[in-house]
């Protein structure tokens, strides 16, 4: 009987041996969830938003991105994992995480040039620089590279639903970079630098017209002439501005500044 004991005791402690030694994912890996799968799971958690009082946005973005990761790394050639990177392009920008968003939308444009949402890609990627972009009186970089790729989906897929949102995006856009140069303009102008804040001035009619900006600039444009001793040009602007601004308040100024109207 204590042999039959100590037996079981010795088999006891080899099979308790056996399970400390056994690697921890041996009971713990399971299968991967299918592509379809993962998709689902992650955009549930994006549809689904949750907010605290409509304020707060409590929406596990984190979550959701993982489950798009996972199908990316373990499924890389099925069409999930394409749509995947749209939505984590998505989710990023949804986070106002714009850099991170625009490195996944310009990856997906290289990757699938062919694909029917490279439209949306290039316009999000557009939203992204404009949302980083700064004011008038600021570096316009940002502004510039949201134009550029404006510019690329009204050229490249001009019969698109985002070539025609690029468009209004686009004048906005053209009108804060020659407010800009504008600005530029009245600096000069304000300290009595007369030929460097007309060539701004030039450069808004010749590089920005028709934003309603055009006015303003030639008004400005038509007193460094008249500082810089250039009389017969600055009455023949102001003469225009007469001809085609009647009633406006720069026609009213430009009318006291013509010799034969004094």
């Amino acid at each position: 009987m204590r042999q039959s004991i100590r037996c079981w005791l010795v088999i006891g402690a080899v099979a308790s041996a056996g399970c400390a030694t056994a690697p921890p994912d041996t009971l713990e890996f399971g299968d991967v969830p299918s592509a379809r799968e993962l998709y689902q799971q992650g955009s549930s958690l994006l549809d689904h938003k949750h907010s605290f009082l409509g304020l707060v946005d409590l929406t596990n973005y984190q979550a959701a991105i993982d489950k798009f990761q996972d199908i990316i790394d373990n499924y890389p050639y099925s069409d999930d994992a394409v749509a995947a990177e749209l939505r984590i392009a998505d989710a990023f920008f949804d986070q106002e995480m714009y850099e991170e968003a625009l490195s996944y939308y310009r990856d997906f444009a290289e990757l699938h040039p062919n694909h029917e949402k490279v439209p949306y890609t290039l316009y999000r990627s557009a939203l992204c620089h404009y949302k980083r972009a700064s004011s008038p009186n600021r570096d316009q970089t940002e502004t510039r590279a949201a134009l550029a790729k404006l510019d690329e989906v009204m050229n490249r897929f001009p019969y698109s639903p985002e070539a025609q949102e690029a468009e209004v995006l686009w004048k906005e856009l053209r009108t804060r970079l020659g407010s800009h140069v504008m600005g530029i303009g009245d600096f000069y102008l304000s300290h009595d630098e007369y030929q460097s804040a007309a060539n701004r001035y030039r450069e808004v009619l010749n590089d920005f017209p028709g934003l309603g900006l055009d006015a303003d600039a030639l008004y400005k444009l038509g007193i460094c002439y008249t500082h810089m001793n250039r009389e017969a040009e600055a009455t023949r602007i102001f003469e225009v501005i007469l001809e085609n601004y009647q009633g406006s308040e720069v026609a009213d100024a430009a009318q006291g500044l013509i010799p034969a109207a004094n």
